[in-house]
């Protein structure tokens, strides 16, 4: 034999030997590894459904938000809406009002009409919301009342409303006019 046919069959030999000594893989290997790739997948998985559940439930919490945002910027627009063309009409309300007071000595049938008139009108702001406010004996708020003038009442005391020059109107928490009125010291 040559010498590299020796080395070959010597080499084969101690290929054959290493395979006869080494451990046979046991069925039970190959499951354990297809188990814990199985694990590993169920895992992965399992981690990406609850990233998507949480995409899902904070977007059905974006869309909520947007919905009910939507609905008060509505609210908000009808308000606006109302509240400037009320605020068109009010001095015809003053104007009613100024009547009805100064008809003492009137003809009752004029001063019953211009009542109706009064009361039509009342009844419209109710219909839309709208709020009159400022009466004597109220208590003084800045954010809803202008100051211009004070007196020494000691019936009504200390920071209370002793006279209305001009009623003031809102709609909601929105003022659409500030009462005029005189304020006791």
């Amino acid at each position: 034999m040559s010498k590299k046919k020796k080395e070959t069959a010597e080499a084969a030999e101690e290929t054959v030997e290493a395979v006869e000594t080494a451990e046979p893989q046991t069925e039970e290997a190959q499951p354990a590894d297809a188990a814990n790739e199985k694990d590993e997948k169920i895992k992965a998985l399992e981690g990406e459904l609850a990233e998507q559940k949480e995409n899902f439930l904070r977007l059905a919490a974006e869309y909520d938000n947007y919905r009910k945002r939507t609905a008060n910027e509505k609210l908000s627009l009808y308000d606006d809406a109302t509240g400037k063309a009320v605020k068109e009409l009010l001095p015809v309300a003053d104007s009613v009002r100024m009547a009805l007071e100064n008809l003492k000595d009137a003809d009752p049938e004029i001063v019953k009409g211009v009542e109706l008139i009064s009361n039509q009108l009342e009844k419209s702001f109710t219909k839309l919301k709208i709020e009159a406010f400022g009466q004597v004996g109220e208590d003084f708020d800045p954010n809803l009342h202008n100051a211009i003038g004070m007196v020494d009442n000691e019936e009504l005391g200390s920071g209370k409303i002793a006279a209305v020059f001009q009623t003031g109107f809102k709609i909601g928490d929105k003022i659409i006019r500030h009462a005029m009125v005189q304020v006791t010291n």
